[in-house]
């Protein structure tokens, strides 16, 4: 077996896929228009989900510092929804939703509310989350049907 590094270097240029938009969004000929999602890096979903991570000391009802054997505690705080939301202003190329007409357009100008606004209805949203979670890897793309066949399979 070769232990040639070759093997390891990848394009370093972005990886986009395409998947069909959910069927509220038709061109004007009535066909699904595909979105465009760039493949995030592991490194920058670490870097925007730590983004929306504080700690800070943990207190007790009177305000003072806890300790356990003699070390501080911290108390991590994680906005999940604003993470995930980031996530997917940073991997749908198109639709942009960091696009400044477009922001400009619904009247908001924190890239994290995008999603909230472009994608108004439920089940809108959560299809342009599994589609954009599932480009990322951060889903699998089996449906229910699927999990639960193979659940009674097992």
């Amino acid at each position: 077996m070769s232990k040639d590094l070759k093997y390891f270097m990848r394009s370093l240029e972005d990886e986009i896929v395409t998947a069909p938009g959910p069927d509220t969004f038709r061109d004007e000929d009535g066909n699904i228009i595909n979105f465009e999602i760039k493949v995030l890096s592991q490194e920058t979903i670490d870097k925007i989900n730590n983004f929306y991570r504080h700690r800070s000391i943990a207190t007790d009802k009177k305000g003072n510092p806890m300790v356990y054997r003699g070390e501080v505690i911290w108390k991590v705080e994680k906005d999940n929804a604003k993470s995930t939301r980031h996530l997917m202003v940073e991997a749908l190329q198109y639709p942009d939703l960091k696009d400044k007409e477009l922001m400009e357009y619904y009247k908001c100008y924190d890239i994290t509310d995008m999603p909230l606004k472009v994608f108004k209805r439920s089940d809108e949203y959560q299809h342009v989350l599994k589609i954009v979670l599932q480009a990322l890897g951060m889903q699998s793309d089996a449906t229910e049907e699927d999990e639960v066949d193979e659940a009674k399979n097992s």
